[in-house]
């Protein structure tokens, strides 16, 4: 079942954030646009390549008001640890929300029930707390950041600008179409 125009379904987490544990829940993701990258494991290959790439745009993500949230199934002291003991990981600045119970990764449909792991699942959430964007990828297949970024500015386009939409391979700046019955079998 598709998650997209769901509102985020209610959780309550603990996190590890810049040295220090917090609490999260499905209420901080209001507000803002956030970003939402579940991953399978900490201490693990792919996934620091993409948490790096996720840290070193965290700036331009947040220039777009957006926040970013890691989420796997494990605990935020594991986060802690791979924190202290990777130098990819040890840049992050962003929320790592540790997920033991599993409840936000069956939540966002990415629990590998027989695994115990989330996949890599990526999802823009706008600052109703609405899905915006999904997007789940095989375990060996990294994500991009820039492609995040497109998305965001695309989703947030598309808020700003009611009846118009973004075609394939829109970037901001570029034109966009109106949908209407003078463009059925045209484009």
């Amino acid at each position: 079942m598709s998650l997209i125009g769901k509102e985020v379904q209610p959780f309550q987490a603990k996190a590890f954030k810049q040295g220090e544990f917090v609490d999260v829940s499905n209420e901080d993701f209001k507000g803002q646009w956030s970003v939402v990258c579940f991953y399978p494991a900490d201490f693990s290959f792919v996934c620091p390549t993409e948490l790096e790439d996720l840290q070193n745009n965290y700036e331009a993500l947040k220039e777009l008001g957006a926040e970013v949230y890691s989420v796997s199934t494990d605990t935020h002291f594991v986060h802690k640890g791979w924190h202290d003991s990777s130098e990819k990981i040890g840049k992050i600045k962003y929320t790592m929300i540790g997920d033991p119970s599993q409840t936000i990764s069956r939540n966002f449909d990415v629990l590998n029930e027989e695994e115990g792991l989330a996949d890599r699942g990526t999802f823009v959430i706008d600052p109703d707390g609405v899905i915006q964007t999904v997007e789940v990828n095989a375990g060996g297949i990294g994500r991009d950041a820039d492609t995040i970024i497109n998305k965001i500015k695309a989703a947030q386009y598309v808020r700003q600008n009611p009846g118009e939409v973004c075609p394939a391979k829109w970037e901001e700046g570029n034109d966009t179409l109106t949908p209407s019955l003078d463009l059925v079998g045209k484009i």
